[in-house]
């Protein structure tokens, strides 16, 4: 299902999040799931993930993570502050010490002058209350293209984290 290069990432960052005895939750939404689905692919994931939320709506954004109506209406949903509340509220709602989180617009549609297709917000977050958010202009590259460039840079950003 995934690349090789990006199951190497996957199993690499596994390893150092069990050596630390790290625990890491998804919070997605234009992969729609696909990092935890990288992860779990991985013999033993178990050990680290500790579980995923898929809030694709703004709605589920609220309703799972805490995300403020507010923060949704002033900023977007594909926004650094909405991105970062998704990666804080993951923790919150988890028993996980690292978290990550992803919002973004893959196309083809729905994109915009300030928010073009392919734009892409990336958050990590510690229990420790570090976050780390990352902003990412993919283009027009095609929705596979979007989604799975997301996935291998959120488990850089991951293992960065780690």
């Amino acid at each position: 299902m995934f690349a090789d290069t990006l199951l190497w990432e996957a199993r690499a960052l596994l390893a150092a999040a069990r050596s630390k005895d790290i625990h890491i939750v998804t919070a997605e939404s234009c992969t729609g799931g696909l990092i935890a689905a990288l992860l779990t692919e991985i013999p033993g994931s178990s050990e680290v993930v500790e579980r995923g939320f898929v809030t694709y709506s703004n709605q589920a954004k609220e309703d799972l993570l805490g995300v403020s109506a507010q923060t949704l209406s002033v900023h977007g949903a594909v926004s650094e502050p909405v991105c970062r509340a998704m990666a804080e509220g993951a923790l919150k709602q988890s028993r996980a010490q690292l978290a990550v989180a992803v919002t973004g617009i893959a196309g083809p549609g729905g994109g915009s002058a300030e928010k073009p297709v392919g734009l892409v917000y990336i958050a990590a977050a510690r229990t420790s209350g570090d976050v780390i958010v990352r902003e990412y202009r993919f283009g027009d590259i095609g929705r596979d293209r979007v989604r799975l460039g997301t996935v291998e840079k959120a488990v850089q950003l991951l293992r960065d984290c780690v």
